[in-house]
């Protein structure tokens, strides 16, 4: 027989990589399985195109817990993140334009641009936003209670519920709006201007196959301001090296501590003895058992793919199938001979250092996922821009550039019967054309471009449906009810069977919570309570 493990670790993404640090610094045997030629999962920097590198999926950074940076000690491993300058450039109609960050004065200047009414509630609205974030800030950390676990969960319940039971009634009516309306509604009881509530509404269908319109997306928008960079809440940053440097560092950390790292190594199947997993198989045969199974990718891709439905409770099968998954997320990165000249902002600046945002309105929102429910994308989709090369010369040529485009609005399944390996050029062209609207000869400057459509994402990177959070971010889908409620701390519903994944509590983005809290529910269930001190 050959080597026996204590944990061993589907995926070998930033949660896995992050739970196996901490179980093997409690002194656990890890090995971490991951079916690409790369450690990382979706956060990888890579080649495209000769002398071009970028970050290939996940393409910035901000909700990484400092927690997990520090005991990590990811810096001394050469993390490092410069932050914007300002955070969100958006181009208007009229060749206008408004930035957004850069310091409460500066963004006030702005909004009064297009009105006086907005730049007065500024400094309000990121107060009740900010107040709300930071109770959820210190739940990310924790383990939610589960259903089922009696006294336990009743305990946890309390004592988490505890934070929102501190807070004033004008605060807590700001939790319940968040959670229950829709961005729109929300952002409609602050402000007046479009430009100024598309500024913010953007970020409530950021990996959400929804209209501002949808009812629970004020919480993704929510979601998104959790992080912070270099210790300022709320900031976005470039990651030098790409952000596949995060996962290297974190892959250079595991592994001086003993994790074994198997590259090429894709998981056939979990293998299940009675009524407790006992170890994988992997697509070339081989068995690798361990006391514990653990799995880095999304609750779709575990159950109904790696799984013997035989093997689960016929509730949950039923349950998981109705999982709701699909983000409408379109990834490219493109190689570009020159800096894109915007129309309403020409030259050089600090916008290009920015997030560059086409999507001028929460109408506009609307209609490209009415547009893409109904032809499966649209034709004038939600674009952000990066140009990460813009502060880090290693990922281009000199005088090039390297630019990732973050699109919204494209269904996981296309009408018709349409595969979108038939329509990815397709709606690559019609990404280019948004840009170039705005910046004209944005197009011509393109010397290659990588495409990762739904289909692609999935294919890629495990993403089911291309889904990058694992899993919708609605209240059905979140905290104890993520992914299936009863299964929400982190555990599965088969013994030795545990989720370090997006699809786990508090959700999708580089946070490395799911892996940090998933590695702590293991441990307690090992009883090594002593060599906790995470």
């Amino acid at each position: 027989m050959g080597a026996y493990y204590d944990a061993v670790i589907i995926g070998g993404g930033h949660n896995g990589l992050v739970c196996a640090f901490y179980l093997a610094r409690a002194g656990y045997r890890v090995r971490i399985l991951e079916r690409r030629a790369i450690v990382g999962g979706a956060a990888v920097t890579e080649e495209f195109h000769p002398a071009f590198r970028n970050s290939t999926a996940s393409y910035t950074v901000s909700l990484l817990h400092p927690r997990i940076i520090r005991d990590m000690r990811l810096a001394d491993q050469g993390y490092r993140v410069i932050e914007r300058p300002v955070s969100n450039f958006l181009p208007l109609p009229d060749d206008q334009y408004l930035m957004l960050g850069g310091g409460l004065a500066r963004t006030q200047a702005e909004f009064a641009k297009f009105s006086q009414r907005d730049a007065d509630a500024l400094p309000a609205y990121y107060a009740a936003l900010e107040t709300v974030a930071d109770v959820l800030r210190d739940m990310v950390l924790t383990c939610p209670p589960n259903v089922g676990d009696g006294l336990t969960m009743m305990i946890d319940a309390l004592r988490q519920g505890r934070r929102f039971a501190a807070l004033s009634i004008e605060q807590q009516r700001d939790v319940l709006d968040l959670f229950t309306k829709s961005a729109r509604a929300f952002l409609d009881n602050w402000f007046e201007c479009d430009p100024v509530k598309a500024a913010f509404g953007f970020d409530a269908v950021v990996g959400n196959y929804a209209s501002p319109d949808t009812p629970g997306s004020a919480y993704v928008l929510l979601h998104h301001v959790f992080g912070e960079v270099n210790g300022k809440k709320g900031a976005w940053g470039h990651v030098v090296g790409g952000m596949g440097s995060i996962t290297q560092a974190m892959a250079r950390s595991v592994q001086a501590m003993g994790v074994e790292i198997s590259l090429d190594a894709p998981v056939a199947r979990v293998l299940v003895d009675g009524d407790r997993a006992v170890g994988v198989r992997l697509e070339s045969g081989e068995a690798v058992m361990g006391k514990r199974v653990i799995a880095n990718v999304g609750p779709k891709l575990l159950y109904e793919r790696l799984m013997d439905p035989g093997d689960l409770p016929a509730d949950f099968v039923r349950r998981i199938k109705s999982y709701r998954t699909g983000s409408g997320t379109f990834r490219m990165n493109v190689a570009l001979s020159a800096l894109p000249d915007f129309r309403c902002l020409p030259g050089e600046g600090v916008h290009h250092r920015s997030g560059i945002i086409i999507a001028p309105s929460l109408d506009y929102m609307g209609r490209a996922f009415m547009d893409a429910k109904r032809q499966g994308w649209s034709r004038a989709p939600i674009v952000e821009m990066l140009i990460p090369s813009t502060v880090d010369d290693s990922l281009a040529p000199a005088g090039c550039h390297v630019a990732s485009l973050f699109c919204q609005q494209f269904a996981p399944d296309l009408p018709g019967g349409r595969s979108w390996d038939d329509a990815r050029d397709e709606a690559a062209d019609a990404i280019i054309a948004t840009v170039d609207a705005h910046a004209p000869g944005f197009a011509g400057s393109v010397i290659a471009r990588q495409i990762l459509s739904p289909l692609d994402l999935e294919r890629t990177f495990g993403l089911v449906d291309g889904d990058i959070m694992h899993g919708a971010l609605t209240l059905d889908q979140m905290w104890a009810a993520r992914p299936v409620l009863g299964h929400g701390a982190y555990r599965g519903p088969v013994r030795g069977l545990y989720m370090c994944g997006a699809g786990t509590h508090p959700g999708g983005g580089v946070t490395g919570a799911p892996g940090h809290n998933a590695a702590r529910a293991i441990l307690r269930d090992g009883a090594i309570f002593g060599r906790w001190r995470g």
